[in-house]
């Protein structure tokens, strides 16, 4: 189980010290991780839409194996959070291709927002007191029917619905990015720094995909 950081004024210097080394290594890997989507990205320009399935799945096959590992081998699940960031790039090749070609400003503005809304966000998180688990578990059911959501609109024409759609996700994101900053605050076990950075990653990620909707529409 995680050990929480009591932030009284009884908190001690050994247990801020583990909290800096802990944020510290998640941003060094979620930095890391988006290098190698960067990489995946790259790689798979070329690719086929039919093979990028693939690479969905066996992401998340991956994604669940690092809770398995993370026990065992601290080294093994960094290994496999890399792995995670290059087949999600190779998953999203195709569509980062297409837009970089069609609507190259969107993918630029949908980086730089990303950056504004996680680092706003996560300053949020990990600074408040109030727990947000609350929230997490709300944006979690929220986030099952916004999946549910897109697959209607898929069959059914709503007026600016991909637009209501990205604007849900960008608010579910924004509960569920604050949750893992605060975690990051809270734990002091340095082993679940994979674990988070994954977490954090998946955060900009969606919320990245968000904001590129809503710029290439807003451009067309």
């Amino acid at each position: 189980m995680s050990e929480y950081v009591d932030y009284g004024g009884g908190v001690t210097t050994a247990t801020r010290d583990q909290t800096h080394t802990l944020f510290g290594q998640t941003m060094g890997l979620v930095a890391v991780t988006t290098g190698f989507f960067a990489l995946g990205a790259y790689l798979g320009r070329n690719m086929t839409g039919g093979l990028a399935i693939l690479w969905w799945i066996v992401a998340f096959v991956a994604l669940i194996a690092m809770n398995f590992t993370v026990r065992r081998s601290q080294g093994l699940t960094v290994g496999l959070l890399f792995l995670v960031g290059v087949l999600l790039g190779l998953a999203l090749a195709p569509t980062l291709a297409y837009y970089a070609t069609v609507n190259p400003q969107a993918v630029w503005q949908a980086g730089g927002a990303t950056a504004l809304f996680i680092a706003g966000f996560g300053a949020a998180g990990y600074a408040t007191r109030r727990d947000l688990a609350v929230v997490a578990r709300l944006c979690f059911f929220a986030l099952i029917a916004l999946i549910i959501f897109g697959i209607v609109l898929i069959f059914v024409h709503i007026p600016h619905g991909d637009l209501i759609y990205s604007i849900l996700g960008l608010v579910i994101f924004a509960g569920l990015t604050m949750y893992d900053f605060q975690r990051l605050r809270r734990t002091k076990n340095l082993d679940a720094a994979p674990l988070i950075a994954a977490s954090i990653f998946l955060d900009a990620l969606n919320v990245f995909l968000f904001f590129l909707r809503i710029f290439s529409r807003s451009s067309n």
